[in-house]
This record gives structure tokens, C-alpha cells and sequence, in this order.
């Protein structure tokens, strides 16, 4: 397992996170997300601790706060000391009936932190995301909002997830201006199947040293191995009942014509491969992984020690590329003259 620093800071967080949306499962969708039980997240989490694992993600709205009780409970039963584990949880869906308990202002954040921090018995949490756009708040006010939280204790660093590049660039630039904490990750959607973050966000982040976590970086499941052309909707995937993330099927089958026989030449599965690609992206700060069973676990786990030779990264990238589209296709036009190698766009 390696290590990088979160952001542009000296904490250092494992390339792997376990992801914790599958655990308790609750009711309606979450019910169809995943039901691990107490016991299953147990075994979950020593098996990934054990295998060097100390980053583990969670949200207030995963399985309506019964997902960050399970993760709270299991460090308790593992015996893992707090200072041990890095922990992320998220903030802005909606926890109760009221007008006031969803969004991103800075009354609902206040509350929202003390039910995390009581549902995760812990006394802080290491990062605490905005886990989405919110088209009602000024920017200001949340990063003031997270920047008493920091001030209390309650929080150490902050970040916020699915936010468009101009948004999270016009935050850190009110939080340099106004000397507010400032967002040191964003958490997005990645895989081979879906690389819009490319685009625009990947530039921002390499400029501004902002980490990037990936979630769902086997596109919701798509990139299992048990989809293919001729098998589109197979019998108990998750993705078959619920179609998320949003992925050009086409180009996908194209990829995983070449993922498929690549993974059965290397003798790993379709899934292992997929993510080591992503982890062998040098932006990518840790990809997100969720698991309902032990076997997923340890498949997924298998991609930190699977590094991919420049022919297999040439041959991925090539057949996942991204369309042009402008801006990016002017921008090597119109600087052809000035660059002696071949331009990044």
C-alpha cells in the first residue's frame, strides 16, 4: 500500500479508502446499495486496516446515519486506535423533516457535525466534505461555517464533493481573500469509463495542489467484470436495477474489449485492473471502494500492488480517450508554434 499527502498538506492517507455506503443498508435505495451488517463491516474494516488501509470514508445520509454508527462501532470492536484511522464523513443531504436539515449553511452544518461526531462516537473528524452543490448558500457562508468548525476542534481539514471547477476555484479564492479554511480535496466520480474530470477539474487541481478521491471509479459497477456487450443487465448487479453513474455505454463496451483480455493475460479480474488504472493517474490522491462481501474487498485491495507498463497505460488511455472538445482541441492549435514537445490538451 503507498501513501500521499491529502492536499497540500502533510496528512498522509492510504491510495485505497473504504468506502462505507454498503453498510446497514436501511430502507428504499439505500436497502439496494448494500446491508452490511455490525458484524460484516467488522471483518470489512480489519481486513483493510490489516492489509494497510488507514482512510475510510463515510456520509451522514449513508443508510440515514446508520453507516456512520456501524464505522463508529467497528474501531471500537477492532480495538484501532482513533489516531490511527483517517476519517472522512460528508455533509449537506437532508436528515429530517425540517426546512433547515439539508443544505450547506451554516445552520445546518453546525448540527450536522455534532450528529456525526455522536453517531461515530469520536470526538473530531479528520476531513469533512460538502457532499454537494449548493445552488442556495453563498460560498462564503459555508467556508466561514467550516472554518469555526476547524477553530472548535471538531474538524481538521475540509473538503467538498461533485462541485464544478469554477465553483471550488471561486471557494478557494474567497477563502485565501477572506483567510478561511480553505477546501483541501475534492471527491468526485472517476473510472476509465467516465474521464470528464479531465476537462477542467484535473488542471485546477493539479494548479492549486487540491487532492482528488475518487468515488465509484468502477463506474457503479459497470467495470465488474460481470458486464459485457452481450451481458447488459446481469441478474443481482446493483447497476442492473439502479443505472449510476451516467456513462456512455458504447465507448464503454469498447473498453472493456481491450480491459477484458488484458485482465485474463495479467490473471486478475476486470475490476482489479480498472482500478489500478486509476490509481496509476498521478492526480488521483485515493480511489473510494466499497464492498459488500470479503472476496470483493480483497479483489479490490489486489489493484494497490497491480502497476500497468507503458504499453498497458498507452493501450487504456487510447480506447478511453475523450472526444475533443473545445476549447482543449484550439488550445495545441494555436500554441503549436510555441511547444517543442507534444502539448498535454
Amino acid at each position: 500500500m503507498r501513501y500521499k499527502n491529502l492536499g497540500n498538506t502533510g496528512l498522509l492517507v492510504s491510495e485505497i479508502c473504504l468506502g462505507t455506503m454498503t453498510f446497514s443498508g436501511g430502507e428504499g435505495f439505500w436497502k439496494a446499495v448494500g446491508q452490511v451488517d455490525q458484524a460484516g463491516a467488522d471483518e470489512l474494516i480489519k481486513t483493510s486496516v490489516e492489509s494497510g488501509v488507514n482512510f475510510i470514508d463515510t456520509a451522514d445520509v449513508y443508510s440515514e446515519g446508520h453507516s456512520e454508527r456501524i464505522l463508529g462501532q467497528s474501531l471500537k470492536n477492532l480495538n484501532i486506535a482513533r489516531k490511527d484511522i483517517v476519517i472522512a464523513t460528508k455533509a449537506y443531504g437532508r436528515m429530517g423533516p425540517g426546512k433547515n436539515d439539508v443544505g450547506a449553511s451554516r445552520g445546518h452544518l453546525m448540527d450536522a457535525i455534532d450528529g456525526s461526531l455522536r453517531r461515530l462516537q469520536m470526538d473530531y473528524v479528520d476531513l469533512y466534505q460538502i457532499h454537494a452543490t449548493d445552488l442556495y448558500t453563498p460560498i462564503e457562508e459555508t467556508l466561514r461555517a467550516l472554518d469555526t468548525l476547524v477553530r472548535q476542534g471538531k474538524v481538521r481539514y475540509v473538503g467538498c464533493s461533485n462541485w464544478q471547477a469554477w465553483r471550488l476555484m471561486k471557494a478557494l479564492g474567497i477563502s485565501e481573500h477572506k483567510n478561511l479554511v480553505k477546501y483541501d480535496t475534492l471527491q468526485a466520480y472517476y473510472s476509465i469509463a467516465g474521464r470528464d474530470l479531465e476537462r477542467e477539474i484535473v488542471p485546477l487541481l493539479e494548479d492549486q495542489k487540491t487532492g482528488l478521491l475518487v468515488w465509484s471509479p468502477l463506474a457503479g459497477g459497470l467495470l465488474s467484470g460481470k458486464f459485457t456487450r452481450e451481458n447488459q443487465k446481469p441478474e443481482g448487479s446493483r447497476r442492473s436495477g439502479f443505472d449510476f453513474p451516467i456513462v456512455d455505454k458504447e465507448r464503454t463496451w469498447k473498453i472493456l474489449d481491450v480491459l477484458i483480455p488484458m485482465a485474463k493475460e495479467r490473471g486478475v479480474s476486470v475490476a482489479t485492473l480498472a482500478l489500478a488504472w486509476v490509481l496509476a493517474k498521478p492526480f488521483v490522491t485515493s480511489v473510494i471502494i466499497g464492498a459488500k462481501r470479503l472476496d470483493q474487498l480483497n479483489d479490490n485491495l489486489a489493484a494497490a500492488e497491480l502497476k500497468l507498463d507503458a504499453s498497458e497505460m498507452k493501450k487504456l488511455d487510447e480506447v478511453s480517450a475523450l472526444p475533443p472538445e473545445y476549447p482543449g482541441w484550439m488550445i495545441p492549435v494555436q500554441n503549436a508554434n510555441r511547444l517543442a514537445d507534444v502539448p498535454r490538451f
